[in-house]
């Protein structure tokens, strides 16, 4: 039996998710456990120990292409990260075949070029990163939320809470609030949430029929 569009939507989105999380855990061990010595890139951590509320994610990418050492995970994270976006861009794709709902098209779309962009251009290369990183967050969190519209109860009230946690957090991120979990703990609490809503789309999505949306 053939998948329907929106099925192939929800693999493409559900696998990107899953092997990008598995993916950060993995960059996240390589980064504390081996390789040479390291300043970050955002200048919290000197050595190669990494702490999830003073090192941004990116540091596990940090790939220095001329006169610094890039650290042991950056291969590993940029290649994810970068895949993830590509098939987010599938999903995304597939998604417009089965809802001709450009809104949710546009929004899903964004955030794989964004998630793309921060894998071709890690926080080594400055302003263009932080541009693809603002990119990613901002759409994923409005996917989220457009989303909802065609997902069904109670993956419906998921979608919004998870999608205004991450813009909220966002919100926080981007003016300094850190709540006392330091830079790189606040921006996970920008990502975690559409990461789950992600995996959680995905196989959403791997169950439902075509309708266009009208």
């Amino acid at each position: 039996m053939a998948l329907s569009n929106a099925s192939k939507a929800g693999v493409a989105i559900f696998v990107g998710a899953v092997q990008f999380s598995i993916s950060m855990i993995v960059a996240e061990i390589v980064y504390s456990t081996s390789g040479p010595l390291y300043t970050s890139g955002s200048g919290n951590t000197t050595g190669y120990i990494y702490s999830v509320a003073n090192n941004y994610i990116s540091d596990l990418g940090a790939n220095c292409r001329t006169s610094c050492t890039s650290v042991p995970s950056a291969y590993l994270f940029d290649t994810s990260i970068a895949l993830l976006g590509l098939l987010i861009l599938v999903g995304a794709y597939f998604l417009q075949r089965a809802y001709h709902w450009t809104p949710a098209t546009v929004m899903i779309g964004l955030a794989g070029i964004g998630a793309l962009g921060v894998g071709l251009f890690p926080e080594t290369t400055g302003i263009w990163h932080s541009i693809f990183s603002l990119i990613v967050f901002l759409f994923a969190g409005l996917a989220a939320l457009v989303t909802a519209r065609f997902q069904k109860k109670p993956m419906f009230y998921f979608s919004i809470i998870l999608g205004l946690v991450t813009l909220a957090a966002l919100f926080l991120y981007i003016g300094g609030n850190y709540l006392g979990l330091g830079p790189g703990g606040m921006e996970r609490m920008v990502v975690y949430p559409v990461l789950a809503w992600s995996i959680g789309f995905g196989g959403h999505m791997m169950a439902s029929e075509d309708a266009r949306i009208t």
